[in-house]
């Protein structure tokens, strides 16, 4: 009896050592909340002198610099059927993406993250996160496969404001966060539907195909078809680059 106790205790005590323990400061909420009023102010005042060089620049700073390295708040979703769970709920690595059902998907968009998520659902999450409300969520959601988990966040009923402020505003929609196990924020991205304008040298499915690759190699092993394929392509530099 007392041999098993002692392997319980041994096991618990292994177990909460190897969790992470973060820290309120180590949150993108709060990244974003010591951030964003001076990012903003630069930002607008970048555009109003119509010095786009300067906003990208600002832009790839504010996540290169604040956001890459922070822990995603756990903060509540709700799924298609309208029952809440935490976004902690998802245990692999995530690719998320952020969206509304306003926003018009990229041409191909949808089917290369179907096609992506049906090789490598096992080792990633793939989650698109929709900001609005159920029935909308649902009518968006129809053209995406069962691989593919869809949760929306309606700000309507007021939980997670300051999250919700901070993650969708600062950002714009659509954004892509991937992240590792521990939640830690690996890369972002600004979403697919800007891929072929700065990659117009191969077809728009191939270059929103190799943009998931992109995002799937930061968080697991490529399979070899792929890997040879995104290695055959020039790397397009959409998402940024992880540690």
């Amino acid at each position: 009896m007392g041999k098993k106790l002692l392997l319980l205790f041994l096991l618990v005590t292994f177990s909460a050592q190897s969790q992470v323990k973060i820290e309120q400061n180590d949150l993108f909420s709060e990244a974003i909340r010591l951030n964003v009023k001076k990012y903003t102010r630069n930002s607008q005042m970048a555009y109003a002198y119509r010095d786009f060089e300067r906003a990208e620049f600002l832009y790839d700073s504010l996540i290169n610099n604040v956001i890459k390295g922070s822990y995603l708040d756990n903060f509540e979703v709700r799924k298609l059927s309208g029952r809440k769970i935490e976004l902690y709920k998802f245990k692999k690595p995530t690719f998320l993406i952020t969206y509304s059902s306003w926003c018009v998907p990229a041409e191909g968009e949808i089917p290369s993250l179907n096609r992506i998520a049906k090789k490598y659902s096992k080792q990633v999450d793939f989650v698109v996160l929709f900001w609005d409300n159920r029935t909308n969520a649902k009518k968006a959601s129809r053209k995406y496969s069962r691989k593919v988990n869809i949760v929306y966040v309606d700000e309507t009923e007021n939980t997670n404001n300051h999250i919700v402020e901070r993650m969708k505003h600062s950002l714009g929609l659509p954004t892509s966060f991937l992240i590792d196990k521990e939640k830690r924020i690996k890369a972002v991205g600004r979403g697919a539907t800007q891929v072929y304008t700065q990659d117009s040298q191969i077809s728009p499915q191939e270059s929103i195909y190799k943009y998931f690759l992109n995002g799937v190699s930061t968080l697991t092993t490529l399979k070899d078809e792929d890997r040879v394929l995104l290695n055959s392509l020039e790397s397009s530099g959409i998402l940024g680059q992880s540690d």
